[in-house]
């Protein structure tokens, strides 16, 4: 069916209503790309970030943790027998 038979056939009104769903719909299929890209380089940005994250707050400290004093060496056997 070609556009001049919908026209004579259903009129003016539903042809414009048929042209302007499909222009709606090209519409939003183009704002969304935008978008869908947004939002990959969103994902792909935290991905990095996490990995960054968890890549250094699993290494072991370098230096003493407690930096405040200084560190003794201390057995295991005289940090049990302490009490404070």
């Amino acid at each position: 069916m070609s556009m001049f038979e919908v026209l004579r056939r259903f009129g003016t009104f539903a042809l414009l209503v048929f042209t302007g769903s499909v222009l709606l719909f090209l519409v939003l299929h183009l704002v969304r790309i935008p978008l869908v890209l947004i939002a990959k380089v969103l994902e792909i940005s935290m991905r990095r970030l996490d990995a960054f994250v968890t890549r250094h707050a699993s290494k072991p400290p370098t230096g003493p943790v407690n930096q405040f004093f200084h560190p003794t060496p201390v057995s295991r056997e005289e940090a049990i027998n302490v009490h404070a």
